[in-house]
């Protein structure tokens, strides 16, 4: 089984070679340095349609056109961008389903790859109802729905990255970071190097689906899930991918926190000039969990994909800030008295900027409450701050982990 699958597997990627170039292999001297290893990323950011999802779709449709000549997909994202390129190189017909709230970025550049040969159809509000009225199309049209990840020929695809992995890099690396959301990548990946590596798969904090998978045995929805890295927010992982990683070892499993994954995306933005979506940096931000067991190993992390709208930077760096621990926001009771904003400035030392001050109360009252959000270099400044501050006689409430309070104030 794992023989015929390599053999497919590298079938499918020197297919691909007449449609693109393989995705780089690049070591990263920056965090081999961090993390005293042999770091490499597969730069799937920098195929046609900057994310993976194209091998997938490629391999899918080969496979049954000319029988088909109508395919249908339902996606937001890199899926519906990787279906429509693969429309026009084809020639074939796409029609492709996206909720009505898409980005109008995103629908630009699928109807861009996808040309004349796709179109594009917004209905719902939510995921569901567009993947609903896809599936109808599908069955009132006779039309091929083209799943994102749960296909045998999709997974095919998707090894087609650790063909190329192993050999841009001459051989199997010693350990592979995945990002995780339905499990067309993963499930091909390992499927391909099965025990020859070590692995770490990553899902972010708000959409465990391989986790709970593994916990029960069998695919389970964890819905409501956290759509903010929109790459791997996946409420269930697919039955066909669940059923080569189902063997995982939980451990091996690796959870981040969603403001986390925006310090390596600005890191990577800032010190290596690499545009990464949230899915995409999850396997980078990982090397922190697994820096004991790396020292010294070849690391391969895969950069799954680089679809970032740049209207998302001024929310991605807020993120950051808040969880480096360099920005906070408080609700500060301060008197109403002449004074009292002088001695709360004089509390402030060299390094920390007001980057936000609003009266959030205005009465007759002997106190008023104050929004302010505070940035500073470095987190160990808060800790002399609030010393003074409660010395000086000031209450506050820190508010800048209350996901709540911060959707109506921040």
């Amino acid at each position: 089984m794992t023989d015929m699958f390599k053999t497919a597997a590298r079938s499918a990627a020197q297919q691909m070679r007449e449609v693109f170039p393989a995705t780089p292999l690049m070591r990263n001297e920056h965090l081999s340095e961090k993390y005293g290893a042999d770091i490499w990323l597969k730069r799937e950011d920098l195929s046609p349609v900057r994310s993976y999802k194209l091998r997938g779709a490629f391999n899918a449709m080969r496979k049954v056109i000319p029988e088909k000549s109508v395919f249908v997909c339902a996606s937001a994202g890199n899926h519906a961008q990787g279906v429509a390129f693969m429309c026009s190189h084809f020639g074939v017909k796409g029609v492709i389903f996206m909720p009505v709230t898409t980005p109008q970025q995103k629908i630009q550049k699928t109807k861009m790859f996808g040309g004349l040969q796709v179109e594009v159809r917004l209905i719902g509000d939510y995921f569901d109802k567009t993947l609903a009225a896809a599936q109808q199309y599908c069955v009132e049209e006779g039309a091929h729905f083209l799943s994102p990840f749960d296909d045998e020929d999709v997974i095919e695809g998707q090894a087609s990255v650790a063909v190329e992995i192993e050999e841009q890099l001459g051989r199997v690396p010693d350990h592979i970071l995945l990002p995780v959301g339905g499990g067309g990548l993963s499930s091909g990946v390992y499927s391909y190097f099965q025990n020859a590596c070590r692995y770490s798969f990553v899902e972010p904090e708000g959409a465990p689906s391989l986790a709970k998978a593994l916990a029960a045995g069998a695919p389970v929805d964890v819905s409501p899930i956290n759509s903010f890295v929109d790459g791997a927010a996946v409420a269930k992982i697919g039955q066909r991918n669940f059923a080569r990683l189902d063997r995982v070892a939980e451990s091996d499993v690796i959870h981040l926190a969603e403001d986390r994954i925006c310090v390596t995306i600005i890191e990577m933005l800032n010190v290596e000039g690499i545009v990464l979506e949230p899915a995409g940096a999850l396997s980078i931000e990982a090397l922190g969990e697994v820096a004991d067991q790396i020292k010294g190993k070849t690391v391969v992390c895969v950069a799954s994909g680089g679809n970032f709208d740049f209207e998302r930077l001024p929310e991605v760096k807020e993120r950051a800030q808040r969880y480096s621990g360099v920005k906070k926001y408080f609700i500060l009771r301060m008197p109403q008295r002449p004074g009292a904003l002088k001695e709360f400035l004089s509390i402030l030392g060299p390094d920390d900027d007001i980057c936000r001050f609003e009266y959030l109360k205005k009465s007759a009252r002997n106190f008023g409450s104050v929004l302010i959000g505070i940035e500073t270099r470095s987190p160990d400044s808060f800790g002399r701050f609030l010393a003074q501050l409660k010395d000086a006689g000031f209450t506050y409430t820190d508010i800048t982990n209350d996901e709540t309070l911060a959707q109506f104030v921040l």
